[in-house]
């Protein structure tokens, strides 16, 4: 068989369409018709940022509220004026970063990994200059209990921010789930400056620092840990 023999049978039968039952193709119709609706659009990338800083901002504020507000009443105004400051600018900072991981396209200021990194950097600083006394009475113990502290109120606003942008899309899983542990737990660490009263500075340089460092890390596990569970 020559191979315009060939052609020609294989143009005769793709020019016959196959016969379809016509139930079948209104069933297609109807399926598209229920299924491909329009997206509701998300709002502005800084209205969904400043709505994360709310958050953290209100579970660190009420979780505070409700085990005491010692730490916030006995810091000096310096102290005050120099470390709520870095940790605005740091939720800020960690919230426009996660909006970016969930919206594919978003620019991306700074990536999740050297945003935690710079964090815990800068809050060591902050505590290491504001905090002067350099005693450990009591280290471990009082450290576990801030650092469980911080953590219990880390998680909520993990689930709280991540339904606030669950219509959005994560292109890297680790990275959007790094972000939003960094997120959650600079609202824990928000939390213990409020509430904790333990000035010494190796306390608050590790533990409270380590609420950072141990959310961030469960939230880029978390999508690992889903997929292997499938």
């Amino acid at each position: 068989m020559r191979d315009e023999e060939i052609d020609d049978i294989l143009k005769r039968e793709g020019a016959t369409p196959p016969d379809v039952d016509a139930t079948v193709l209104d069933r297609i119709r109807g399926s598209i018709r229920t299924s491909m609706q329009p997206v509701r659009r998300l709002p502005p990338p800084i209205a969904l940022a400043a709505g994360l800083v709310a958050i953290c901002a209100a579970v660190a504020l009420g979780g505070a509220a409700r085990l005491g507000l010692a730490g916030v009443q006995h810091l000096s105004t310096l102290q005050r004026a120099l470390i709520f400051p870095t940790l605005a600018t740091l939720l800020w900072l960690a919230a426009v970063t996660y909006v970016a991981e969930r919206i594919p396209g978003q620019r991306r200021r700074v990536a999740p990994g050297p945003l935690l990194a710079i964090g815990s950097l800068a809050l060591i600083g902050v505590f290491g200059i504001m905090f002067q006394n350099y005693g450990a009475d009591r280290f471990l113990k009082q450290g576990i209990t801030c650092l469980n502290a911080g953590l219990l109120h880390a998680a909520p606003t993990a689930l709280a921010i991540w339904f606030l942008l669950r219509r959005g899309f994560a292109v890297n899983p680790a990275a959007s789930g790094l972000a939003a542990g960094t997120l959650a737990g600079l609202a824990g660490v928000l939390m213990l400056e409020l509430h904790c009263a333990n000035f010494e500075a190796p306390h608050v340089m590790l533990w409270h620092t380590a609420v950072l460092w141990v959310a961030g890390a469960v939230g880029a596990m978390i999508p690992y840990l889903l997929r292997k569970g499938r």
